[in-house]
């Protein structure tokens, strides 16, 4: 097997052929690593290499459905037993390698996957690009001076760019969806409890946090997610394994259905024309799929779940920094960005936390509402097509300020006046700008899926998310199944790395 025909295969295809005896899984993996490094200069997707331990795989590699095919996993979440977990830090990359492999990590391997690398992330994965300080950013193959999207941008330049069929991820604010849209892909949420999470976490995010992949093929979407799928020891809110189970719910024939769909932001911020003519071709298509659709979105206030959603930072990020320093990292190794949310996590009381968080159930039973009416919702994924590199950082000012405050001890003074909440209310409205639609999947814990169903007038691609109920990834597969079909993607390739 050459390149060329390795670009043209997807996951189940390539492990067809591996049990077929047709390829080995020592010479897919050579051409892996042979479009990494072909790769690696331009778009710098993979942070840490893993080809030790993959050469020694692809000796005796297990017999399943992803047996022999090569496969990356991100280096956020994704322990790998003697190996490194930075999450983009550098202070958290001095710390003593994983003992253990996270539960997405073995299954994979169970099932046959050859793991050589782990992907590229912001630190801690907080954003919606990819751009450590500790790695160097990550740029996208159809555009190298714009954003592959975040926090799992590493995995999708990756996919896109061909040196694997399929990389694992994970999406607590729309970390698979977003950089899916900004590259082309398919990049499903599932429902929350669906996959597995530790053995290292429980609920990551207060439960908002999923696990999944990111693929050029709705059949390896689903076989992933049938792969992944399934309770472990000691979690919290486990779903159980469908039957049947997703590869043949992808394929089994699907009713017409009613879909809701809106293109406005629920931050009334603008929404660029590329994206609103992304939702309003997707629609054209539904109808003429016999499907019904209408315009109609939850009655929510979209600035109050972005300020709930920021609270998961305010959080978990202090309380990060906090265990990264008992097991005898330098606080000074952070992003001042991170620092500055720490300083900000720090300065919010337990109160005002809690009050975040119980707004979750308002979100989900307006979204719950919605559903009622309707099988699907349709937004775009982006408010806009990828951005160019820094487009989505915190304003200059507004950085230097709050870092100020932070280091002069100002942001006591700020909560005692009252003036901290209307800050963090800014920050969340300028952080969620270009991505406002992702965050309500991931708070109300419901499946979602960016489709790649819109290409720009530039050539850059602009992916459509549908949010379905909980426990509903089978319909979301249905339905991708049948717009691949329909309309199909799989060709579409970045020009610079076709």
């Amino acid at each position: 097997m050459d390149f060329a025909t390795y670009r043209r295969l997807d996951a189940t295809a390539l492990a067809a052929e591996h049990a077929a005896g047709r390829v080995t899984a020592p010479h897919l993996l050579d051409l892996a690593l042979q479009r990494l490094a072909q790769v690696q200069p331009a778009l710098n997707p993979v942070c840490h290499l893993m080809e030790a331990d993959a050469r020694r795989a692809t000796t005796t590699p297990r017999p399943g459905p992803l047996a022999g095919v090569p496969l990356l996993v991100k280096d956020a979440g994704h322990a790998v037993a003697d190996h490194p977990t930075a999450w983009g830090s550098r202070a958290l990359a001095a710390l003593p390698p994983a003992t253990a492999d996270a539960h997405v990590v073995r299954r994979l391997r169970e099932a046959g996957g050859i793991i050589f690398g782990k992907t590229n992330t912001p630190e801690l994965a907080l954003k919606g690009v990819t751009d450590p300080v500790a790695f160097g950013r990550t740029n996208n193959p159809w555009d190298v001076r714009r954003t592959p999207g975040g926090s799992s941008g590493g995995a999708a330049a990756a996919v896109a760019a061909g040196v694997v069929p399929l990389a694992a991820g994970n999406d607590g604010g729309g970390s698979l969806r977003i950089p899916a849209a900004c590259c082309g892909l398919v990049g499903l949420k599932p429902s929350r409890g669906r996959i597995s999470s530790g053995p290292a976490a429980g609920e990551v995010w207060f439960g908002a946090s999923a696990e999944g992949v990111l693929t050029r093929s709705v059949r390896d979407t689903a076989l992933a997610l049938e792969v992944l799928a399934g309770p472990e020891p000691g979690d919290l809110a486990a779903l159980p394994v469908p039957h049947p189970g997703f590869v043949a719910q992808s394929r089994h024939p699907l009713r017409r259905l009613r879909v809701a769909w809106c293109h406005d932001s629920p931050l009334g911020e603008p929404v660029h024309d590329e994206a609103r003519l992304a939702v309003e071709r997707t629609v054209a298509l539904l109808q003429a799929l016999g499907h019904h659709t209408e315009p109609a979105s939850p009655a929510l206030d979209g600035r109050a779940l972005a300020h709930s959603y920021l609270h998961i930072y305010l959080g978990q990020v202090p309380a990060a920094l906090d265990r990264a320093r008992a097991q005898g990292a330098d606080e000074r190794g952070f992003e001042p960005l991170t620092r500055l949310i720490a300083a900000l996590g720090r300065a919010t009381s337990a109160s005002q936390m809690t009050q975040a968080l119980l707004r979750w159930h308002g979100f989900a039973q307006a979204l719950a509402a919605l559903h009622a009416r309707f099988d699907l919702y349709l937004t775009p994924t982006l408010a806009a097509p990828p951005v160019l590199h820094g487009t989505g950082d915190l304003p200059a000012l507004q950085r230097v300020l709050l870092d100020s405050a932070r280091r002069i001890g100002l942001l006591g003074l700020l909560k005692r006046s009252g003036a901290l909440d209307g800050l963090i209310q800014r920050i969340a409205t300028d952080s969620l700008r270009h991505v406002p639609f992702t965050q309500l999947a991931n708070l109300t814990g419901t499946p979602a899926v960016s489709l790649p169903l819109h290409w720009t007038r530039d050539g850059l691609p602009l992916g459509v998310q549908f949010v379905a109920p909980p426990r509903q990834e089978g319909l979301l597969l249905q339905l991708a199944a049948e717009l691949e079909a329909a309309q199909p993607w799989f060709h579409r390739l970045p020009p610079a790395f076709s």
